[in-house]
């Protein structure tokens, strides 16, 4: 697992390569503010090799922040970055890992009928109950312990440092907004117990939409309402009344800026007071900000896909520079992620901490 003393020593012996701010705080110490996805790629041997050598490449070069999911690229990417922790020269006490349960996953490569293998591998044996899914999602307490074990095993880790509850508004397709928190309530209990355990170090919830539309939208969720069914969590398990949850993961871009620009959650102190972003509701909560995203999955890395207004007031030699380094400007982000299998690209992303980020005030110019 990380540990205060090997996360620090490891922006000791980087911080100078990097600009102001580029290590933040995270969890037990602090950790880079550029990170490493491993969302993206074919579920193929190649990409495995690729990914591999990406991941290790970065961790060595002053990224230390791994985020992945049980289902990333048909489970592969689970066991590629525990091998590349594992063969990298970097300790892995000085990198936060972070992965994600909640869909299911396929094994290794996509099946010919998704459908059918989801109902052979899971239903059937009784892993999961038909009335928890939601197309391939569910949260049921007893499926999160076992994706959470499948982890660990894929890993080859003793310990996750951050676990999410990935995408739990895929429930609300199907589900009220009450049955949701009350299934992210049974599933903190779960991620308490684990944390009890030593198995987890802190969680939270990966989303997409949740934290971004406006309140009452489809796909809404209430951080505070989700933050509160943490608090009762944690209460519930104990053996103190303190609880696991400490992050929070939402896309975040030059276009897809809406936890800072959209008010849509109540204040944690005051639930009939004046909404107030994302973003800063997590702040003012002591939560942590991952973004995912970062770049539009690729497509801020062309010429010209920043507005020019906007792009003139960011640091980087390169617009994939310049667009991580809109992400990681906003007030309250902990941790961009990016993904790549392409070592020169993975040297232009951990360039890009060398530039150093927009402060606030310069950061709300830019929406002026």
């Amino acid at each position: 697992m990380a540990t205060r003393d090997a996360l620090w020593g490891y922006r000791d012996a980087f911080g100078d390569a990097f600009g102001r701010t580029y290590f933040r705080r995270f969890g037990l110490g602090v950790a880079s503010s550029v990170g490493l996805g491993t969302y993206l790629g074919e579920p193929t041997d190649a990409v495995d090799d690729a990914l591999r050598e990406a991941v290790r490449l970065g961790i060595e070069s002053g990224m230390n922040h791994v985020d992945t999911a049980v289902n990333y690229r048909c489970g592969r990417s689970e066991r590629v970055v525990g091998e590349a922790i594992r063969d990298a020269t970097v300790d892995r006490e000085a990198v936060v890992v972070a992965t994600k349960g909640g869909f299911l996953p396929f094994d290794g490569e996509r099946p010919d009928d998704p459908a059918a293998y989801l109902r052979e591998r899971f239903v059937e044996p009784g892993i999961v109950d038909p009335a928890d899914l939601v197309g391939a999602h569910c949260l049921a307490p007893a499926y999160l312990e076992r994706s959470l074990d499948r982890s660990l095993d894929r890993l080859g880790l003793d310990r996750i440092d951050c676990y999410y509850v990935h995408n739990p508004e895929t429930q609300l397709a199907e589900r009220s907004r009450e049955a949701v928190y009350d299934a992210l309530e049974a599933a903190f209990e779960t991620l308490e117990r684990r944390r009890t355990a030593g198995d987890v170090g802190a969680y939270g919830v990966a989303t997409w939409d949740a934290f971004r539309v406006a309140e009452g939208a489809d796909a809404y969720l209430s951080l505070r309402e989700v933050l509160g069914r943490a608090e009762a969590a944690g209460e519930a398990v104990g053996p103190d009344d303190d609880h696991g949850f400490a992050a929070i993961q939402l896309p975040f871009n030059v276009h897809m800026a809406d936890a800072f620009t959209r008010a849509n959650q109540r204040p944690p102190d005051d639930p009939d007071g004046e909404p107030v972003s994302t973003l800063e509701f997590a702040h003012d909560a002591g939560l942590s900000v991952v973004t995912s995203a970062s770049i539009g999955r690729g497509e801020l890395a062309a010429a010209g896909s920043i507005p020019a207004g906007v792009d003139a007031r960011l640091s980087g030699d390169t617009s994939a520079q310049r667009a991580l380094n809109f992400a990681r400007s906003a007030p309250g982000v902990t941790c961009s992620l990016v993904g790549t299998t392409d070592p020169d690209h993975l040297r232009e992303d951990v360039a890009a901490g060398t530039f150093d980020p927009l402060g606030a005030s310069a950061f709300d110019a830019v929406f002026e």
